[in-house]
Parts: structure tokens; sequence; C-alpha cells
């Protein structure tokens, strides 16, 4: 197993943004390819980066009114493959499928949706799908990708970045695997109780 993982592909699909320039400026400058959706992508290219759209890697168009946007096999295979695995490897090429090594998401705002007093049917929109999807994959497979799973860990990527450039330690894909588990763990405990007060 490497140690060291480079960053060359990153899949960046956020709530939000705040925060984030520092991150695409730092990440732009060490060659690294941004993958992104709706209105992120039009962000990273607001602010001068080149950003190829989900949709074009997929073949599909956001649908049902946004609720499916990433959830596809060449979305999940370029983040769950295993790279010393030939199996895998050999299927992304047959598949056509990219390389994922850096997953930038957050999830809709249930709490504040609850919080907020709205309407059970936008609480409900509000049950993030995708991006929670994405935190578990990237997570499980913190053997070769990095997963920032909120604008919390932003700091933590920026000083990474700044130290090692577009490289991880396997220490940092676990300990950012941790924080991930941790995110979705607390955001399902939240939801939970949102059915349980209901």
């Amino acid at each position: 197993m490497v140690e060291n993982k480079k960053i060359r592909r990153a899949l960046i699909s956020v709530f939000h943004k705040d925060g984030l320039d520092s991150i695409l400026a730092k990440l732009h400058e060490e060659g690294v390819e941004f993958l992104s959706t709706g209105g992120t992508q039009q962000f990273i290219e607001s602010l001068g980066y080149p950003c190829e759209k989900v949709e074009n890697v997929t073949t599909y168009p956001s649908i049902l009114g946004g609720r499916v946007k990433t959830l596809h096999p060449k979305v999940f295979g370029g983040i769950l493959a295993r790279r010393d695995n030939a199996g895998d490897l050999q299927q992304m090429e047959q598949y056509d499928i990219p390389q994922i090594d850096l997953v930038i998401v957050d999830l809709y705002p249930f709490e504040d949706t609850v919080a907020s007093g709205a309407a059970e049917q936008d609480i409900i929109e509000k049950i993030d799908i995708g991006g929670i999807s994405l935190i578990r994959a990237a997570a499980k497979n913190f053997n070769d990708v990095v997963i920032v799973p909120s604008k919390s860990e932003y700091s933590l990527l920026l000083e990474i970045l700044n130290e090692k450039g577009a490289q991880t330690s396997l220490a940092d894909r676990k300990k950012f695997a941790e924080r991930a588990f941790g995110v979705s763990s607390h955001y399902d405990t939240a939801i939970h109780q949102w059915f349980l007060g209901e």
C-alpha cells in the first residue's frame, strides 16, 4: 500500500461556498482538475478555473429537480475504486471511469431548516442523499481518497496543501475519514430526532 497519494482530480459539490476560494486557488496551482455540479461548477468557473461538469462524465443531466446529480457509477466508481486492485483498475478503463482523489462536499442544512420552522416538505427536501453518499464512499476508500465533509475541515486541508502540495499521507486521509463519519453520524441523528418528534 502506497502511503502518500497525489491529488489529481477533485470532485467539489458544496452548499456553502464561503472559504472555498483559497482551496481552489491552491489546488489549481498544483494542477488539480476540477469536476463539479450546478452552482458549485459556476462558482469555480467564475473564479477563472476550468471545471468539468459531472453530467459530461455521467452523460446524464441533473434530474428530479436536483434530487439526482452525482448518483452514478462513473462518479462512485471513480471514488470507490481501489488503486492497488488490478480488477478495479481494469474496470475503470473498460467503463471510462475517471479517478477521483479528493471529494469536497457538504450537506444540505437540515437542522437550520427545521429550526426555521419550515414546512414538512421543505424539511424533507433538505435530507441530503448525494452528499451523504459521496461522504461515505470517499471515507470508506480513505486508503486512496481524501474526503472533506464540511467547511469545518477547509483549514485542515489548506494547511496540508500549503505544507505538502497536492499530496496526502495515509494518516491525513484517515483523519479526514474519521471526521467524515462524525459528520454523517451527526446528520443522520438529527434527521432521526426530527422523525421521532413528528
